[in-house]
């Protein structure tokens, strides 16, 4: 298997002929590109600002596609009157050519890199939070190679990552400062706008669609909910130390405490979870586990509470401003071996903490009976957030359209200079 994946990840430079080719093709600006997480999921800011672009597609004149390296996405798309097409499909490469806007979360490859020459590259990201990132991650070996063998290795990697020539979306004004310079974009490349994603939970214009996964989990936390109980929700981010949480947790006992307050723990993990396994086989009776490729935001908004750990989740939580316990079991092991923080994150995330399960239970009690964190949050909230309005597909859209002379909407950058590492401005 090594040596089939060693081939592909080499055999990929093969490809360069395409991409250099595919500069000389005419791109339709009307026709505009989505994709997310490799190609794999239809998930994130891409998925909703696809949603909301295909349903007031007439009033923006633009014709949103969906590129992806799932067949089954484009089938379920396709079969609830979505435009969508797999990306090695006739048309997927035709219209990976003639696209002028690609919209992705992580990379060009999200949809098609080897098809995207002269196409408007617009990363929308997948996270605000306090973890560095890319270029000011110094544990990237990617960015950050250590010696000649490092930066041989990821040539190909870093042929088809993050360019200057891209637009970067961030929320605010801190924000935008720190995009532009762990993604290498001028000033002028940084979009501020609210994420697509947070319109959906905020309540905005979008209609959502869902997996029968999905379907599944939303009855039951309608028939929880009415029958007046609690929804905590818990989602963590994967790390190595992870795996601590069942040295930590007695979830026998811990069920008996969801069930004398009432509480369904619903778990949903980071799709590159080690857990995922062991989370799957749990059959208590007040803890229902969500798939990892679940659209977490498709239930954020149904959360009374929020159990996180230093997932980005917390920062969008925020905006719907409700009680959260910061489930830190293995902070010790998290501070010392993951990446730097751009903050402090006591200053960032000023919530109940707990490390081991008997602070988790009397913390959610007590956060549930006061939110005493709102003062604090609502100070971390403006520095994440600018636009707490469920606006920002809109924004978006017309910023787009007038990079594109589309519109006679004026865009709006923020200046992207330095910020001191630490400092929470």
């Amino acid at each position: 298997m090594k040596i089939i994946n060693g081939l592909k990840y080499w055999g990929q430079l093969l490809l360069l002929p395409v991409y250099w080719l595919s500069f000389l093709m005419p791109r339709d600006k009307r026709l505009w590109l989505f994709g997310s997480t490799f190609g794999r999921r239809f998930a994130d800011n891409p998925k909703y600002f696809y949603l909301y672009v295909s349903q007031h597609k007439k009033k923006l004149g633009v014709r949103p596609v969906w590129i992806s390296h799932n067949r089954k996405i484009v089938r379920m798309l396709n079969g609830k009157g979505y435009e969508a097409y797999y990306y090695h499909s006739i048309k997927g490469i035709w219209f990976a050519l003639r696209g002028k806007v690609y919209l992705f979360d992580n990379y060009v490859k999200d949809i098609n890199f080897w098809q995207s020459g002269g196409a408007l590259k617009v990363n929308m990201w997948h996270g605000v939070g306090n973890k560095k990132i890319n270029y000011d991650n110094r544990f990237d070996a990617v960015r950050h190679p250590k010696n000649l063998w490092e930066r041989f290795r990821y040539f190909p990697r870093r042929l088809s990552d993050e360019k200057p020539g891209h637009y970067i979306l961030a929320t605010s004004p801190m924000m935008c400062r720190i995009f532009a310079r762990a993604f290498q974009v001028p000033e002028s490349h940084v979009i501020e706008a609210g994420y697509p994603r947070n319109d959906y939970i905020l309540g905005g214009n979008i209609k959502n669609i869902y997996s029968p996964e999905e379907k599944k989990v939303l009855s039951a936390i309608s028939r929880w909910k009415g029958q007046d109980g609690i929804i905590d929700l818990y989602m963590p981010t994967f790390r190595d130390s992870e795996t601590d949480f069942f040295e930590v947790m007695d979830l026998e006992v811990f069920n008996l405490f969801l069930k004398e307050n009432h509480i369904l723990f619903l778990t949903k993990l980071h799709p590159k979870s080690k857990l995922a396994e062991m989370f799957s086989e749990i059959t208590y009776s007040n803890i229902l586990n969500i798939a990892p490729e679940s659209d977490p935001y498709v239930f954020l908004g149904q959360a009374d509470i929020l159990t996180t750990d230093y997932s980005s989740v917390y920062s969008d939580f925020m905006l719907l401003d409700r009680p959260v316990v910061a489930f830190w079991y293995d902070y010790g092991k998290y501070s010392e071996y993951t990446r730097d923080g751009y903050f402090d994150f006591q200053e960032y995330m000023p919530e109940i903490q707990a490390i081991t399960m008997e602070e988790l239970m009397d913390g959610t009690k007590k956060a549930l009976m006061e939110d005493k964190a709102k003062r604090k949050r609502a100070v971390s909230r403006k520095k994440m957030f600018s636009d707490t309005n469920a606006d920002g597909c809109e924004k978006i859209a017309g910023k787009l359209q007038e990079i594109l002379g589309m519109s006679g909407q004026k865009v709006l950058h923020r200046n992207a200079g330095e910020i001191g590492n630490g400092t929470y401005l």
